[in-house]
Parts: structure tokens; C-alpha cells; sequence
């Protein structure tokens, strides 16, 4: 049985494959092994273990440790929240977009949780992506020297495609905080986007970075062409350490009816 010869253009896409790999050998030699069995097999696997490595590599950089899955999200929790609005921001058109996210809301409602799947569908996409809480970023910039040590940790936040800031308002922030957000926003704007949670609507970022001029600017720069959800509710988090608490208290209650049995039943015996 005669194997038949691959059409011209199939040739030609298996050849841009093994040159998007790097694997200049093979298709210097093509005319002697370009009709091998093996050869596309052996790109598929050497792409798909390139696409395992990087995936892994650009999930350590983001830093998003661990996370509850969306499909553990609670939907009827919330006393609001736009969930149509919530579940199309994972088609991740905000990124192609370069338009910021805010996820303003109380503690506890799942803001944390909602930006951690969005930057891990980002990097499952492709994408670099990296998570810090607020206070992290502004205390590690505020650390830098001025200058170039400054410049230098600023590219450092500007560099992945999305860039995820945690907790905004829960720490008080000193006055020149604010001036580094703004250098930070503002230098991904139009370009790369970021998802910012917060705690504080924007008519009280006054109390969080208090006797600075540049606020008004920033939530500006910030909240152009993004995407804005509101989150209300109770706390998850409270919820679920009550929920513990009952259970904790009804498993002793159920000790103590135990061994109240037990000791009955000694008694019991020992007067037989």
C-alpha cells in the first residue's frame, strides 16, 4: 500500500509549525524527512508540551495561589449582582479591549474570588497576567528609590497583560500613594488592562488616599471605557464561619449525648 504524498499546503503549515518551534533541523532537511509518519505527530506533541510549560510558568508569575472555581460561585447569595454582565466578562473582550475592570463591594461578597478566574481564564487564553493586593503594590513602590529603582518596579507591574490590584480601601494609604496608582493605571492605559477590587465606592476614595490632589485624575484615567459591577450582600466569608459554628456545636452536642449514653449504660451494668 503506497502512502500518498501530503498536499503542498500541508507541507507548507507543517514547515511554519516546526519554524514557530524553533526547529530549524527538520525543515533544513524537508526534502528528505518532510514525508515521514511521525513528523506531525512529533509537532503536535512538542507544541502541546511548549503550551504545558508556558501555561505553568506564567501561573507561577501571576501569584494567584489558591481560589475557589466559578462553578462553587454562589449566585443567589448576593443581594445584587449582575450575573449576565459577570459570567460574559470570562469571553475576556475587556483584554482585547484594554478596558479596566472595578469590582466595587463589600467585604466578603466574592470580589476577590471573581478576579482571581478572570486572570486564571486570561492566562488558560494565553495571556500573562499577575495578581497583588493593593497594599503589596503600593508598599513595594513606595520602597523603590526615586529614579531608576522606581522606574525599573513600575515596567515590573506594567509588563503582563493583565494586572489584577486586590483591596483597595481596606488599609489606609499614605498621601503619595495615590501618585503611584496613578503612574501605575496610567501607564497601562489604552494598552493593558486592569481589574481593581475595591470596598470603597469612588465618592469615598477621598477617605482612602485623604489630602491628595490627584484622586479626581485617577478614578478619571481608572473608570474610562471600563467595565464597572456592584456587588451587595452579606459576607460569604461570615456566612460560612457561622455555618462552621453550628456545625462544630451540633457535633459536641452529639458527643456529649453520646457519652452520656455510655456512662448510663456503665452504670447500668455495674448494678446488675
Amino acid at each position: 500500500m503506497t502512502t500518498t504524498r501530503k498536499t503542498k499546503a500541508t507541507d507548507e503549515e507543517l514547515k511554519q509549525r516546526l519554524a514557530r518551534l524553533g526547529l530549524w533541523g527538520l525543515v533544513a532537511r524537508w526534502d528528505e524527512l518532510g514525508d515521514r509518519p511521525w513528523l506531525p505527530e512529533l509537532i503536535d506533541c512538542e507544541e502541546a508540551e511548549r503550551q504545558r510549560r508556558s501555561f505553568e510558568r506564567r501561573l507561577r508569575n501571576a501569584k494567584l495561589k489558591r481560589f475557589k472555581a466559578m462553578a462553587d460561585f454562589e449566585w443567589d447569595w448576593p443581594t445584587k449582582i449582575d450575573r449576565e454582565q459577570t459570567e460574559e466578562l470570562f469571553e475576556l473582550g475587556f483584554i482585547a479591549e484594554a478596558a479596566n475592570l472595578v469590582l466595587v463591594g463589600s467585604n466578603g461578597v466574592g470580589k476577590t474570588m471573581i478576579a482571581k478566574n478572570l486572570a486564571h481564564q486570561a492566562l488558560l487564553d494565553g495571556h500573562t497576567a499577575r495578581f497583588i493586593t493593593a497594599s503589596e503594590l503600593l508598599n513595594d513602590l513606595a520602597a523603590q528609590d526615586a529614579g531608576g529603582a522606581l522606574d525599573r518596579r513600575l515596567r515590573h507591574y506594567e509588563r503582563p497583560r493583565l494586572l489584577v490590584i486586590d483591596e483597595l480601601g481596606y488599609l489606609p494609604c499614605a498621601n503619595h500613594h495615590a501618585d503611584l496608582l496613578f503612574e501605575v493605571i496610567s501607564r497601562r492605559y489604552h494598552e493593558k488592562p486592569v481589574i481593581l477590587t475595591t470596598n470603597k465606592a469612588f465618592a469615598e476614595w477621598n477617605e482612602v488616599f485623604p489630602n491628595t490632589a490627584c484622586v479626581v485624575a485617577l478614578i478619571d484615567r481608572l473608570v474610562h471605557r471600563a467595565e464597572i459591577v456592584d456587588i451587595e450582600g452579606e459576607s460569604y466569608r461570615l456566612r460560612e464561619a457561622e455555618q462552621r459554628a453550628a456545625e462544630r456545636a451540633r457535633q459536641r452536642a452529639e458527643r456529649r449525648v453520646k457519652r452520656t449514653r455510655k456512662s448510663a449504660a456503665q452504670r447500668s451494668a455495674a448494678t446488675q
